[in-house]
């Protein structure tokens, strides 16, 4: 039978188009999907889910909305039974992504975004080694999909998040991220970050990532915060952002603000639950010196959630405000009670976690002296930005009523960092100068924050030598409890410089 050439050309042509729509199907971002991750990001993600069952499971984006709802869930809940009931479906997810269309430029960024929402679980679970894993090979992914799209926006959002979290490895272990093949710097990921906030999909989860960034890794500044406040007036029925929000202005001593976040936050049945807000409240209200509404916080938080992160800390402020409230040098039996349930609960993955258990060993072996109390009344309320209470808690000691060094050193330091939240830097120089002598003998934890808080200081009066000298002074403590966030951000700073 004669077939002329043109109809073969038209009937191949015609195969090759249809090719191209199956293979444009692998990845649609369609107007119920649109909204399922609107939902998630809301933390309201009951009703979207309801209004999928329509929809095809080999589509990657269903497989993506699927993998970062299971994420949410994991981490708000902190469920080890759900982790170990849930874990296989990593591989499962990756295994069908694979088998999608190569050629999309979504593929190789739904597969790098399941990897690191599965180290993103992983890490609150204990499993530091396979997350690690995941982050590099998310990170391959990633690379490699902007070197064939460099502009394909949804790219950025991770990459720039990663790009800034290696220019943070402290010196001594970048030999480690060259050697994985792990290349980036600060100042790459945030212009990496801003580009991302210009995509129409990922551009609100870049924008809170480039705030955290600037929150737990870089400097948070005025203009950050009135970024986050804005981000945050715009939607008031985000849970997440009100809740990172919260975390955020706590994180940066602005406790008063994340309690405003708190109280405005949008509640219902359709949203997640998240026990961790008891314990930012307890904290917020412990820093305040208000011990029975702390107290209150605290057991709510105790009595509703599931994981092993967080109740060391929790069993530790408890032990707090019965401590403060308390007359009593050592607080009584039952703030003894509370130290001794630090030792037995939980896990130290997170840091709150390991500095409860290293405070309940020492006091529950040596006690503490009653100078202690007057400290961490400074130190709580310092930490919170209520610093006219911090100074009045201070103002009727000296160094010299102080006869341990290590007391000298914390009453410096704290001293320091009030005048520093007050902005009043010519004060706060010599005392955090002072708490940083003292502690570097013993390699005390006060000398490694003084130290990097000393850096931000110069940076902040633009004396770039010696801020530069202080970052790395911070670097070079060797041990204590806070290591590896004084570290993120000592590297982070210098990259900056």
């Amino acid at each position: 039978m004669y077939i002329s050439i043109s109809r073969v050309i038209a009937v191949t042509a015609l195969l090759l188009l249809c090719g191209l729509i199956v293979q444009a199907q692998d990845f649609v971002w369609t107007p119920d999907f649109q909204r399922r991750y609107a939902d998630l990001q809301k933390l309201t993600s009951q009703p979207a889910q309801q209004s999928l069952t329509h929809e095809s499971t080999k589509n990657g984006v269903r497989i993506f909305l699927d993998d970062y709802a299971d994420m949410l869930m994991l981490v708000t809940s902190d469920d080890d039974r759900l982790f170990s009931a849930m874990s296989d479906r990593e591989e499962d997810r990756l295994d069908a992504l694979k088998k999608l269309d190569v050629n999309s430029p979504w593929q190789r960024v739904l597969l790098a975004e399941v990897r690191l929402h599965w180290a993103f679980a992983k890490l609150k679970f204990g499993k530091e080694v396979s997350a690690s894993w995941d982050v590099i090979r998310a990170y391959k992914l990633l690379a490699e999909n902007q070197k064939r799209f460099p502009d394909f926006l949804p790219t950025y959002k991770s990459l720039g998040t990663l790009h800034i979290m290696i220019g943070s490895v402290p010196e001594n272990y970048v030999w480690v991220a060259n050697l994985l093949g792990l290349h980036g710097n600060v100042r790459q990921g945030q212009q990496e970050l801003q580009r991302a906030q210009q995509d129409p999909t990922f551009g609100l989860e870049a924008r809170l990532i480039d705030l955290m960034v600037q929150a737990y890794v870089l400097k948070f500044t005025n203009a950050d915060e009135q970024a986050l406040q804005h981000l945050v007036d715009d939607h008031p029925d985000n849970l997440l952002l009100h809740f990172f929000g919260a975390t955020i202005e706590q994180k940066n001593g602005h406790s008063e603000q994340a309690l405003a976040y708190l109280a405005d936050r949008p509640s219902g049945k359709n949203y997640m639950a998240l026990p961790i807000i008891e314990n930012i409240l307890g904290d917020i209200y412990l820093q305040k010196g208000e011990y029975a509404t702390s107290t209150t916080h605290f057991q709510q938080f105790l009595n509703t959630y599931k994981g092993q992160n967080f109740l060391k800390d929790s069993y530790y402020k408890l032990f707090l405000c019965h401590w403060l409230a308390n007359n009593q040098t050592d607080g009584g039996v039952a703030s003894r009670l509370f130290l001794q349930n630090v030792t037995k609960v939980g896990r130290t993955t997170v840091e709150s976690d390991k500095a409860a258990q290293k405070f309940a060993e020492s006091y529950l072996q040596k006690g503490v002296s009653p100078n202690q109390k007057v400290l961490m009344r400074a130190r709580l309320a310092s930490d919170g930005g209520f610093t006219d209470s911090a100074l009045a808690y201070l103002r009727p000691y000296s160094e010299a009523k102080f006869p341990v060094t290590a007391e000298k050193a914390e009453y410096t330091y704290r001293m320091g960092r009030i005048f520093q939240r007050r902005n009043d830097l010519d004060s706060a120089i010599p005392y955090l100068s002072r708490a940083l002598a003292l502690s570097e003998p013993d390699q005390l934890s006060f000398g490694a924050t003084a130290a990097l808080q000393l850096g931000y200081v110069y940076q902040q009066k633009n004396d770039r030598p010696r801020a530069r000298s202080f970052f790395q002074k911070a670097l070079s403590f060797k041990r204590h409890e806070y290591k590896n966030s004084v570290d993120n951000k000592a590297k982070a700073a210098l990259s900056e410089l």
